[in-house]
């Protein structure tokens, strides 16, 4: 049986078919701890389920999480797929609670290879820090921009571009404003710098945790130029299972460095391609610049593409990619130092989905483009061939 699960917030509306799409019963429950337990036992009657769960990153993540503590068989249905059955359902393509669960669990009736999920206490722990440094990082931001500001009033023409903590804290005790709005000024811009100090801390310590639980599970990413805690534990974190990637080129897609085919005719050309995990795309664009930046190969490789011709931005895009190739073959190695057999790529369907994965991966087959960047195309136009000519026989003429 598969139920058909339509996630929201404050409620979640299901609907169980079997493998000939019957449908044998529809819900909607709370997501409190009342309407959880209460659509347990609504289809408690059908053990031999299976949950279809939209979006098991976004707004499924919660009831996925739930459902895989408690031991519950659970796959994720990408909402694209959603889309496309409904789309071609009956209902004129009507966008309801109902009719979205029917469609996700029609997907998972008919789909092979749909990403099974799984409960991993130590990548969810791993996301939630890494989510929560960005959270930190962006709010630094922030403070240091206000704090910026209430410096260059109270001094003008002396601001600096990239202040730090120190540096503000020299500044501000050798202002000694006496009118009220002075004195305002700089009390402010002491409460950002307490702000700011108390920011950093916090960083520097989920900075400290998050590499010593990348050290814990045997990951050796950080070995990696570029790479340091914050970017291996993203890239844990969201990759999950390497399995579930056939290849480099799946992997490629995934993270948005493979691009995309914009060929037209004889003219060959290729394209960024905007789609894969922006938050790992992210991640490699800081190992690119830093390789960039640094004596390391890929500043050797960086410039050779420059030196070929291409742009800035086109040579960084190549080199993000051989990174994402980098990071995919030491994800195979640390699969298998870690394992008794070796990683093999799961089964049919989307992009090598496996039986063994987590729940906070995405959907690795974003865009159809998961190649690397291919050569020049093959000719398909055959060359004209010279054709013989014949002689001309003249017509035979009358006798007689």
């Amino acid at each position: 049986m598969f139920i058909g699960v339509d996630p929201h917030k404050l409620s979640v509306t299901i609907e169980v078919v079997d493998h000939r799409e019957t449908v044998l019963a529809t819900g909607r429950f709370g997501t409190d701890k009342a309407g959880y337990a209460a659509m347990r036992k609504h289809v408690a009657s059908w053990p031999d389920r299976i949950w279809a769960v939209e979006g098991s990153n976004g707004a499924g993540r919660p009831l996925a999480q739930r459902l895989l503590a408690d031991g519950e068989h659970v796959v994720d249905v990408p909402a694209k797929l959603a889309a496309r059955a409904r789309l071609f359902d009956t209902g004129h393509n009507r966008k309801t609670d109902a009719h979205d669960a029917h469609a996700v669990a029609v997907v998972a009736a008919r789909t092979q290879g749909l990403r099974v999920l799984s409960y991993d206490v130590e990548l969810e722990t791993l996301r939630m820090l890494v989510d929560r440094r960005e959270e930190l990082t962006r709010q630094r931001i922030q403070t240091v921009n206000r704090l910026q500001r209430l410096l260059a009033e109270l001094t003008p023409g002396q601001a600096k571009k990239d202040i730090t903590a120190l540096q503000a804290k020299a500044i501000l005790a050798s202002v000694r404003p006496r009118d009220l709005a002075g004195k305002t000024r700089r009390r402010l811009a002491a409460e950002q710098l307490a702000e700011l100090v108390a920011v950093e801390k916090k960083i520097k310590t989920l900075t400290k945790e998050l590499k010593t639980m990348v050290l814990a599970r045997g990951s050796t990413l950080m070995d990696l130029p570029g790479v340091g805690p914050v970017v291996a534990a993203r890239i844990l974190a969201d990759v999950g299972d390497v399995a579930r990637f056939a290849d480099r080129n799946r992997f490629a897609s995934w993270t948005g460095t493979a691009p995309l085919d914009a060929s037209s005719g004889e003219q060959i050309r290729h394209r960024l391609s905007r789609a894969g995990n922006r938050k790992i795309n992210h991640m490699l664009h800081i190992a690119a610049a830093t390789q960039a930046r640094l004596d390391t190969e890929g500043r050797a490789y960086y410039r050779r593409k420059l030196a070929e011709g291409k742009t800035r931005m086109e040579a960084m895009r190549c080199l993000k990619r051989r990174i994402s190739d980098a990071v995919y073959r030491q994800l195979l190695a640390d699969a298998q130092a870690t394992s008794a057999e070796p990683v093999e790529a799961g089964p049919g369907g989307h992009c090598g989905a496996s039986q063994e994965s987590s729940a906070v991966d995405l959907p690795p087959h974003i865009d159809t483009s998961d190649q690397p960047l291919p050569g020049p195309a093959t000719p398909t136009l055959q060359p004209r061939t010279p054709t013989r000519k014949r002689p001309r026989t003249r017509a035979p003429q009358p006798t007689g």
